[in-house]
C-alpha cells in the first residue's frame, strides 16, 4: 500500500546500490521525482546515469535498495510499467526497414493509450512523411521519429537518455519543444539525462548531479543564484587559495587572479581570504557549478586515497 508521499512521486529510488565485476556503479542512490515535473540528470560519462535509468525501465534489478516507478516495481511487472513510460536513448535503435506509418502502427498495437491525433500533430511538426523509410532519414530525422514513438501514447513518465547527443541544433530544438509541450499540455513527468548543460538548464525544474555512482547535489535552476556566487580574488604572484573554507570549491587561476564558487550559507559572513581581496562577485552558470563540483569531488577523493596510505 502506497502512502501519500509515494503517490505523489513518479520515481522513488531509495538506497539503490549496483556493482559490476566488483566495481560500484551506483552507491546508495536516493532520488525522488514528483509527478508533473522535469528532472535533469547530469554527470560525466561513466557517472552511472544510464545504469540508473536501466533500473527505472526494469532492465536491471536492484541488488539492494528499492526502485518504484509510478508506484510499481518495474522489474516485477515490466510489461505494465513500460506501457506507462516513454523511453528514448541516444542509440539509433529504430528498425530501419520500417516506414514511418509502419512504426506508428507498431506502437499503436503496443500502447493502449496511443493517440493517433497527437501522433499526426507530431509527424507534421517533425516533417515526417508517413511513407518514408526510416533507413532514408538523417540521424536527426530518425531522432524525431524516435521521440514521436516515445511520447505519442502520452506516457505518465518520459525518460530521455541523451536524446539530443550528436544532433544538429534544429533537431535538438524539436526535442526540447516536444518535451516542454508534453509537460505543459498533460502535466506529465520527464527525466532528462544529458551532457548538454544549457539545454538541461533551460527546461528542468530540478537538476541532480551524479558522479562516480553517487548523487553529489540537487538544485533548482532558479535557486542557483541564491545558493552560489562566483568570487574573483586577487592576491600576489605567489598567493594560493586556502584549503580550510569548505564553502569554497572549484578554484581556477588566471594570472594573479583566482576565481572560486562560494556556497552561500545563511547567517554566515562571506569568506575572508588572507593577503588577497575579492574584486568581483557574479552569478554562477550551470556549467561552472558542474565543473566546480566535479573537480572538488575528485580532489577530495584523491586526498582520502592519499590519507589511507599514510601511517597512523
Amino acid at each position: 500500500m502506497l502512502d501519500d508521499h509515494q503517490k505523489q512521486m513518479a520515481v522513488d529510488v531509495r538506497d539503490l546500490k549496483r556493482c559490476f565485476r566488483g566495481k560500484t556503479a551506483l552507491n546508495e542512490i536516493n532520488l525522488q521525482i514528483p509527478r508533473g515535473t522535469i528532472q535533469g540528470l547530469v554527470g560525466l560519462n561513466g557517472a552511472g546515469k544510464t545504469t540508473l535509468i536501466r533500473h527505472l525501465i526494469g532492465s536491471l534489478k536492484a541488488e539492494s535498495g528499492q526502485v518504484r516507478v509510478l508506484g510499481q516495481n518495474p522489474v516485477a511487472d515490466p510489461e505494465q510499467a513500460l506501457k506507462q513510460i516513454g523511453y528514448m536513448t541516444e542509440e539509433d535503435s529504430l528498425p530501419k526497414w520500417m516506414r514511418v506509418r509502419e512504426l506508428i502502427d507498431f506502437c499503436r498495437a503496443i500502447y493502449p493509450t496511443w493517440d493517433d491525433h497527437y501522433a499526426s500533430k507530431l509527424s507534421e511538426m517533425f516533417s515526417l512523411s508517413p511513407n518514408i523509410k526510416l533507413s532514408t532519414l538523417s540521424k536527426g530525422q530518425r531522432a524525431r521519429a524516435g521521440l514521436l514513438a516515445a511520447i505519442a501514447h502520452r506516457p505518465l513518465l518520459l525518460i530521455l537518455d541523451e536524446p539530443s547527443s550528436g544532433l544538429d541544433p534544429i533537431a535538438r530544438s524539436d526535442i526540447l519543444e516536444a518535451v516542454i509541450r508534453t509537460i505543459s499540455e498533460d502535466g506529465r513527468t520527464v527525466l532528462f539525462s544529458s551532457h548538454l548543460l544549457d539545454e538541461v538548464d533551460r527546461v528542468c525544474d530540478h537538476i541532480t548531479l551524479l558522479h562516480h555512482g553517487k548523487i553529489i547535489d540537487t538544485l533548482r535552476p532558479e535557486d542557483r543564484g541564491g545558493r552560489f556566487q562566483e568570487l574573483t580574488v586577487r592576491g600576489g604572484e605567489s598567493w594560493s587559495p586556502p584549503a580550510s573554507d569548505h564553502r569554497c570549491f572549484g578554484w581556477r587561476k588566471s594570472g594573479e587572479e583566482w576565481s572560486v564558487i562560494y556556497s552561500v550559507q545563511a547567517e554566515q559572513s562571506p569568506p575572508d581570504f588572507e593577503n588577497a581581496m575579492v574584486i568581483e562577485r557574479s552569478s554562477v552558470s550551470l556549467q561552472r557549478w558542474f565543473e566546480g563540483r566535479v573537480s572538488h569531488e575528485d580532489s577530495a577523493s584523491s586526498d582520502e586515497t592519499l590519507n589511507l596510505g599514510e601511517p597512523s
